[in-house]
């Protein structure tokens, strides 16, 4: 077999430029395995590269080179190794987030097809306890929360966290493991998703579709905002919680005034998330103790990937969006 299905954008735009080709198959250089993808998750990433960064002011926008294939997040099995590859076999099952960062201009992964190459680095065993659809929707999300608390300190034991979007990819995940991390947690989101944070332990539930947020949050020592500025939301807003020397995690883009975080103390902590089969190692131990949980907002196959882009679009999902491939049903 020489080629594969995969998405392929040719032109920025909405989800309507979304394609799906047959493109060559890849085969894995030094250092690197081919997966037969069984799964792959869909990343606001993904959005916002086959938009261009439309939401960006084109002097910051990066450079794209098209035609691209989108995906970061994976799942599935080793059917070829590279040269220099003793870590895994044909026939290992893995996942993982693959060439995040940087950008290269052609995408980070390229997860979005049935095959892909991978660097070894990156992967991890799947987690027992979890199906490929649900170790797909794993990596971005998971390791954006993990390495916010574990590597860069944005939550200490003790203390009152506030997640804004606490139901999305990031936001589910941020709630757990600042629980796990010994931290109170108060959740925002739209009051359909109050059952579901409440299962995952949230102390406080704050729907912001009824009346005033900020004054049903009361004062936390952190705010970790999932949401930014999308749709105009006003993400400044949630610096008035935050008590005066606490700290600021910003997931997505946003703006905060620079001069009210100076004059409170109030630290911009956190950074962009890197790719690390080390830390999914970390994370694989809480999913198979049954200590951390994956929710899956809808599963779409590669074929009708413009309709997994047209669900993302929509926002609010609870949990992740998962392309499933072939190879997922075998």
């Amino acid at each position: 077999m020489t080629t594969m299905r995969a998405v392929v954008v040719f032109t920025s735009g909405g989800p309507e430029v979304v394609r799906v080709e047959e493109i060559d198959r890849p085969t894995p250089g030094s250092g690197e395995v081919l997966l037969e993808v069984h799964a792959a998750g869909v990343n606001p990433a993904d959005l916002r590269g086959r938009s261009g960064f439309a939401d960006l002011p084109p002097q910051y926008r990066p450079p794209i080179a098209r035609p691209s294939v989108p995906g970061a997040d994976v799942s599935g099995q080793v059917v070829a190794v590279g040269a220099d590859v003793a870590e895994l076999s044909v026939g290992d099952q893995v996942y993982g987030l693959v060439r995040f960062p940087p950008f290269d201009g052609r995408g980070p992964g390229r997860t979005h097809a049935e095959y892909v190459n991978v660097p070894v680095a990156d992967l991890a065993p799947k987690p027992h306890r979890l199906s490929h659809i649900e170790a797909a929707a794993v990596p971005m999300a998971a390791l954006t929360a993990w390495q916010q608390i574990h590597r860069h300190g944005a939550v200490a034991p003790g203390e009152r966290v506030l997640v804004v979007g606490a139901a999305g990819g990031v936001g589910h995940f941020a709630v757990q493991l600042a629980r796990l991390h010994g931290a109170e947690v108060v959740a925002v989101a739209s009051g359909r998703h109050e059952k579901f944070l409440r299962e995952l332990g949230i102390e406080t539930f704050v729907d912001y579709t009824a009346g005033d947020p900020i004054g049903a949050v009361g004062t936390v020592d952190v705010v970790i905002d999932c949401v930014g500025s999308v749709g105009g939301v006003d993400s400044a807003r949630w610096l008035s919680v935050i008590v005066d020397g606490g700290r600021l995690v910003p997931i997505t883009l946003g703006f905060y005034p620079p001069e009210e975080l100076s004059r409170r103390g109030i630290a911009r902590v956190g950074g962009q998330v890197q790719s690390s089969g080390a830390d999914l190692r970390e994370l694989n131990k809480l999913f198979d103790a049954g200590t951390l949980t994956v929710a899956i907002d809808s599963v779409y196959p590669l074929e009708d990937a413009r309709s997994a882009h047209e669900r993302a679009e929509r926002g609010h999902a609870q949990g992740k969006i998962v392309l499933a491939m072939p190879a997922s049903t075998r």
